[in-house]
């Protein structure tokens, strides 16, 4: 396990080894293939999300195979959303194309009609017009073959991979900022301490004096005592120093844990902004409260971070 601390001295060439295993969310993967008949252009990019949210965008071609593509990626890939556009470019062999003489006749004849019955001239480029309309033109597609389906699966899980590499070069990058940040935090919370006893004496010094100000008032300092432990006990902000050093510390070990982390990274984080905020307002002490402010600062850009954490 590694500890907060000691990160911050891995000198840079044995930083670089440690396995980081949380990713980013973030990736993008591209692969272009060539087959006999056409090029086939995969490519996957991903963005943060809560799911996975899958949108694709496929060639023609291999539009059939679409819910198998789909069952592919859900496997393959964890939250995100995530768009896919498979692209198919026709190379060597040309694709036959057809006018579809029923679809044009059909057109003409419902052209007709309607300029009969608004009393407008018919278009006197009948073909210009006809071809840009749908479905007019038909391109007879070959049949995907068992092998050149393969292939196509095949460039498909490299461009996984690749969006997968991208997603941990940049789950490094977070892995880095966060034992920064964490850090950081528990570096502030050591330099608490020494405002702590005279936080603490500031608070009995005006509480006595303004009792001594109250000449009216008997005073039973037996009772006096009692109500200054209590007192000091509520204010007291020992416990909540463990649970957030504790808390940094589960911080850094889920960090090296499995992939798919951040929500627990997320949960922790709220467990630490929670110790802060306490902190702050136990601490009635203005130098201590300034404190309090930087760590909350430290912890608003880890925060902003983990939504993106895989």
């Amino acid at each position: 396990m590694i500890f907060v601390i000691s990160i911050l001295f891995v000198p840079l060439a044995r930083f670089n080894m440690i396995i980081l295993m949380i990713q980013s969310m973030t990736g993008f993967g591209k692969v272009t293939t060539e087959l006999a008949t056409k090029k086939v252009t995969i490519e996957i990019k991903a963005l943060n999300s809560k799911q996975l949210d899958l949108f694709a965008r496929i060639s023609p071609v291999y539009r059939e195979k679409e819910m198998e593509i789909r069952s592919f990626l859900s496997q393959k890939i964890e939250r995100g959303k995530v768009e896919l556009t498979i692209t198919a470019e026709s190379i060597g062999k040309n694709i036959d194309s057809k006018i579809n003489a029923s679809v044009v006749e059909s057109y003409m004849k419902q052209i007709v009609d309607i300029a009969r019955t608004a009393n407008i001239e018919c278009p006197t480029d009948w073909f210009s017009t006809l071809l840009r309309l749908p479905d007019v033109i038909k391109s007879e597609m070959e049949e995907v073959d068992e092998t050149e389906w393969t292939l196509v699966m095949t460039a498909i899980e490299e461009a996984i991979g690749r969006l997968q590499e991208f997603r941990r070069q940049e789950g490094a990058m977070l892995y880095k900022l966060f034992v920064q940040k964490t850090a950081k935090i528990s570096e502030l919370l050591k330099q608490i301490e020494p405002y702590e006893k005279e936080r603490i004496e500031k608070i009995k010094s005006r509480i006595q004096e303004n009792l001594q100000n109250l000449t009216e008032i008997q005073v039973d300092y037996n009772r006096f005592e009692q109500e200054m432990i209590y007192y000091i006990e509520k204010i007291d902000i020992n416990e909540e120093k463990s649970r957030l050093d504790n808390h940094l510390k589960y911080f850094v070990k889920t960090l090296e844990g499995d992939c798919g982390q951040g929500k627990k990274l997320g949960f922790i984080a709220q467990e630490i902004g929670r110790e802060i905020n306490t902190l702050g307002s136990k601490s009635n002490h203005a130098e201590m409260q300034q404190i309090v402010v930087r760590m909350k600062d430290e912890l608003e850009q880890i925060k902003e971070q983990i939504l993106n954490v895989l």
